[in-house]
């Protein structure tokens, strides 16, 4: 019954809810002198560009061992195998033998080389070989005894779903021993959460995660999740839409826009120069002979407004959950991702003393009402009115 509770929390939603609280609080916070002041000058002369934003793109990994080739066929190997015990206990045919898996052999030459400390690479690639052979004898088998009368309806879900997964495990990793390739396209790396892929970030630490990539803005401290993505993709083609985003949120441009290199495009320089936003980092070209105090004051400047981001990022990492996402459902997952985010912008409202406003905003005066508050808003949701409750 959780489970199916949880599921109904959507990404979506915790988004919805993220903006939804930061824009009361920056409403709130201040004075209204300074809002009167702005509103004046709104009124006569055009909306100029106001504030700063902040957009860099991070990686999620899901709680998974380190994926390797030989590991994720003997894993697959093993499932084919109980799949056939199970499909041969219902098999209702007089006489009939159970198919030969040689178990014990392959597991053998699967521990013969994941034993060793070095093992060459003639010798992982022949002891891949083996064990793909091993699962393309199991399949033959299940078609057999389907072909016999057995039906893949005694099989659960989660079993039926780990045999296609194991299919095209086989598939994939049978291109890749036969074209002496590295890489494939939507190449799963783990059994049970098909659904991940391989990120490449580059990093010093590590150079390939494996979780979810997404991309996030920051503004006056607070950061939101905008793209989020289990494969691979240039966040620099999501620069445009954050900072339209940003307009619809505020109402206006933002004043400067910074980024990293991946960010500074020539597609995107000239938008934003349309726009009147100063892009962060050197121009394309040569570099400058005459470098002046104030352009390197600058520059120091936008790496240091650069840095709040990838503290809110660490921020994350270190004391929440998104360095490990626990969750195994791709939805689910997603959901905790977006989770982080909220409860990092609600550190931020309770640090800088406005939790009087996040009290009045969720409605909490006791616990009783907020408990009452919990269950009433999952029953009944309404987006007009949001009256949320703190898990």
């Amino acid at each position: 019954m959780l489970v199916h509770f949880r599921e109904r929390i959507d990404i979506n939603l915790v988004n919805r809810l993220n903006q939804k609280i930061v824009e009361y609080v920056l409403k709130n916070q201040e004075p209204e002198e300074k809002v009167k002041k702005l509103e004046d000058e709104d009124s006569k002369n055009e909306v100029s560009n106001r504030g700063k934003l902040i957009l860099d793109a991070s990686c999620a990994p899901a709680d998974i061992s380190y994926p390797t080739d030989l590991e994720l066929l003997n894993q697959a190997r093993k499932y084919t195998e109980s799949i056939i015990d199970i499909l041969y206990i219902f098999l209702k045919v007089k006489n009939s033998n159970k198919p030969r898996t040689y178990r014990e052999r392959a597991r053998k030459d699967y521990l013969l080389v994941v034993k060793k400390k070095r093992v060459k690479v003639s010798e992982r690639r022949q002891a891949i070989k083996k064990q793909l052979q091993y699962i393309k004898r199991n399949l033959a088998h299940i078609e057999q005894l389907v072909n016999a009368g057995a039906s893949l309806q005694k099989l659960s879900k989660r079993q039926y779903k780990m045999l296609l997964v194991v299919s095209e495990v086989y598939r994939q990793q049978l291109w890749l021993h036969e074209n002496e390739k590295r890489s494939i396209e939507d190449r799963i790396v783990n059994l049970s959460q098909p659904h991940i892929r391989p990120i490449v970030r580059g990093k010093a630490a590590k150079n390939t995660e494996f979780g979810a990539k997404f991309s996030a803005s920051c503004f006056d401290g607070y950061v939101f999740l905008d793209h989020i993505s289990w494969n691979n993709f240039n966040e620099s083609g999501d620069l445009k839409s954050q900072v339209e985003a940003y307009k619809n949120y505020t109402g206006y441009y933002p004043e400067s826009l910074h980024v990293d290199k991946i960010y500074r495009t020539r597609e995107n320089r000239s938008w934003c120069q349309e726009r009147g936003i100063r892009i962060s980092g050197s121009p394309l070209g040569r570099p400058p002979k005459n470098v002046t105090p104030s352009m390197k004051k600058q520059a120091r400047e936008d790496e240091g407004i650069r840095n709040h981001i990838e503290g809110k990022f660490g921020q994350g990492k270190r004391r929440f959950s998104l360095d490990r996402v626990m969750s195994k459902l791709p939805n689910t997952s997603l959901t905790s991702i977006a989770v982080c985010f909220l409860v990092m912008n609600l550190c931020r409202i309770l640090s800088r003393g406005f939790g009087g406003f996040l009290c009045q905003f969720l409605g909490i005066t006791s616990f009783l009402p907020c408990l009452i508050s919990k269950v009433n808003y999952f029953v009944n949701f309404d987006e007009e009115n949001l009256s949320f409750f703190l898990a």
